[in-house]
């Protein structure tokens, strides 16, 4: 006989009390009780489930969310897990990703799905979140772990393996990713996802796969599984070493620049931002995630930088001796595919949680929170100023955009609109806490170049992962977690025809949100793109086929308007500047959802950034077009610099 006593004849633990749920609804009751603390702020994570029903997960979270809900209402509390219909899968993971960056990453939500296309619909949104390292809890359904009724509609068969499911198409595109299938291995899935999820370096999308079967089984688990508890968000200290060292190549520096990200919001570094560069003068250009780190009229501030950057940031880039890095992953088109940096002596200091990041561009890493390691580097260059000559410089530069952006803004009476001037309409009849929401498109980059940002959660556009789609879904999450702001949705037609219908979402739940649909018959940034690739932007413009086969007869006669307003949405039509203002006016003072449609000229672009993005041009071509944009495309390479310069050190 085998004896079950401790060594030592210790006493054995009275037997925990246990509760019996289903494992949907242990998972709901989990989430209901996971907090957040920060600066000793304590919050509550989960703001709600996002879901759509199908077999996979009807009886199972389905059922659990509903049961969660009558008890709620039957006893006067909130519900633990509050849930929304969505209408698309995809659109409701952008809807709980955006509410999280409104949130600073402190809040998140739970999206649910259906076995296969269901679930697969959400990995989109899963690659957005992650790129966008923006925490979302994925809760996939999954085929039957017995596998007693295999193979069941919508199952994927592989005859080599027998435990794949589509489901597996989640790994490369989540931080974290489990599949549970036993009762017993929740409690360790569900940790682990939390762990990612308020973790500021790998958080991302957490993805817990759940068989079907698995979930809607019983199982008796311990009560304290359910107790409340608290994740803390912790803030790294920089190294006094790296501070230092970083200390001295700022403090050499004659014109330097800080490339502020999204890191800078996500810590809270906005006022420390400011404080440093208004005592040492250095100048700051906003990444598209980081934009509104200074307000738009800072004397320090001189706008978006790189491929969709202003003038007066990219000439400073060109300029730069030392380049700090706060807060940004040095995307490409915030380095404008290397080409923006291209003083020879340039250096970097990069300062981000992830090491990851720190490393980018050969420079010094700084692995530490945006606002302790502003803070500390104050203290370390407290005698350090850039001189009188390049405040000016920078004073004048900024001044210049500022008024090439006021002549692209001015409207003339009763003339037809084009997109630059629907930017500035909005951006002039919008409060400043008001919030801008964007994705894709030609806007996104006229967005950064042009807006005048005066909050820092007045702008949210999402440029990590540019998903058409976006917007609208997006903007319903910006609202829900910002209620007390407008929020402008600016989508183009191409963007708004492939998720549109989350409008029916935002009239459901009474979540008023303001689109401003320009409709110009095409998709204007690839339009653009393509003509300066030599491609005559083929495949681009929403038209019938002529008679010789292509795309390039008349318009299409799409009314967006009507399908707006068949979504259950209030519709204005505008065409001129003052029926745009009065269309404001009315959308503002609504409590409904208003959609402005206004029809646009696409061959009108924003102001030049003289920068360069870097997209391949074929080498080959019986195209004269496409021969003088390859020209012109090795003449930029020639200038894009190497990732490690001989002054890198």
């Amino acid at each position: 006989m085998v004896s079950t006593a401790p060594k030592g004849g210790a006493k054995l633990p009275d037997a925990e009390a246990s509760v019996r749920l289903t494992v949907a609804q242990a998972t709901i009751r989990f989430l209901a009780n996971q907090y957040v603390e920060r600066d000793g702020e304590r919050t509550k994570f989960f703001a709600g489930c996002f879901g759509i029903f199908g077999h996979g997960n009807v009886a199972g979270l389905g059922q659990a969310l509903l049961q969660d809900e009558i008890a709620a209402s039957e006893t006067g509390r909130e519900p633990g897990l509050k849930y929304v219909l969505g209408r698309n899968e995809q659109a409701m993971v952008h809807s709980a990703v955006a509410y999280a960056r409104q949130k600073d990453r402190l809040q998140a939500w739970a999206v649910t799905a259906s076995v296969g296309p269901g679930s697969t619909n959400m990995l989109t949104g899963a690659a957005l979140a992650t790129i966008n390292r923006l925490p979302v809890l994925l809760l996939p359904a999954d085929t039957f772990a017995t596998r007693v009724s295999a193979p069941v509609l919508q199952e994927l068969e592989l005859p080599a393996s027998g435990d794949v499911t589509v489901n597996d198409a989640f790994k490369p595109l989540s931080r974290y990713f489990d599949r549970v299938w036993r009762p017993e291995q929740l409690p360790a899935a569900l940790l682990g996802a939390m762990r990612v999820l308020t973790d500021s370096v790998e958080t991302g999308a957490a993805t817990v796969s759940i068989p079907q079967d698995v979930q809607a089984e019983a199982h008796d688990w311990p009560t304290s599984l359910f107790a409340e508890r608290t994740w803390h968000v912790a803030r790294p200290l920089p190294e006094r070493s790296v501070i230092a060292r970083a200390a001295e190549i700022i403090g050499a520096a004659r014109t330097p620049l800080i490339v502020a990200g999204g890191g800078v919001h996500y810590s809270g570094a906005e006022e420390a931002l400011a404080a440093f560069c208004e005592r040492t003068g250095v100048p700051v250009g906003e990444s598209q995630a980081g934009k509104g780190s200074l307000r738009y009229d800072h004397p320090q501030s001189v706008g978006a930088i790189g491929s969709t950057g202003t003038t007066a940031a990219n000439t400073l880039a060109a300029e730069a001796d030392v380049v700090i890095g706060i807060g940004t992953r040095y995307s490409d088109f915030t380095s404008a595919s290397r080409t923006a940096f291209n003083n020879p002596d340039v250096r970097f200091v990069n300062i981000n949680v992830a090491s990851l990041d720190s490393v980018k561009q050969g420079g010094v890493s700084v692995v530490s929170d945006a606002r302790e390691a502003l803070e500390a580097l104050g203290t370390a260059l407290d005698n350090y100023s850039v001189e009188a000559e390049y405040r000016s410089r920078v004073n004048e530069l900024a001044a210049e955009w500022e008024q090439t952006v006021s002549d692209v803004y001015a409207t003339q009476d009763g003339a037809a609109l084009n997109q630059n001037q629907v930017i500035g309409l909005v951006n002039t009849l919008s409060d400043p806490r008001d919030v801008v929401v964007c994705a894709a498109g030609s806007m996104p980059g006229d967005l950064h170049k042009m807006w005048r940002t005066r909050d820092r959660k007045g702008y949210h556009v999402e440029y990590g992962y540019s998903c058409m789609g976006y917007e609208i879904a997006g903007g319903i999450g910006v609202r829900m977690a910002d209620p007390d702001r407008d929020v402008f949705i600016m989508v183009g037609d191409g963007s708004y025809l492939m998720m549109a219908t989350e409008l029916v979402t935002a009239v459901q739940e009474g979540v008023k949100v303001i689109p401003v649909l320009v409709q110009n018959h095409g998709f204007a940034s690839i339009g653009g793109l393509s003509e300066s690739l030599g491609s005559q932007r083929f495949g681009t413009a929403y038209r019938y086929r002529s008679t010789d086969g292509r795309l390039d007869g008349d318009t299409l006669p799409v009314d967006l308007a009507a399908n707006a307003a068949s979504l259950g949405a209030d519709v204005i039509k505008v065409a001129t500047a003052a029926e745009f203002a009065d269309a404001v006016k009315v959308a503002k003072a609504a409590d409904r959802t208003t959609v402005i449609h206004v029809e646009t000229d696409p061959l009108i672009y924003a102001p030049d950034s003289h920068s360069w993005w870097d997209v391949p041009v074929s080498q080959e071509s019986t195209l004269e077009s496409t021969q003088q944009a390859y020209q012109r495309y090795a003449d930029w390479k020639k200038v894009q610099r190497p990732l490690i310069n001989p002054s890198d050190r």
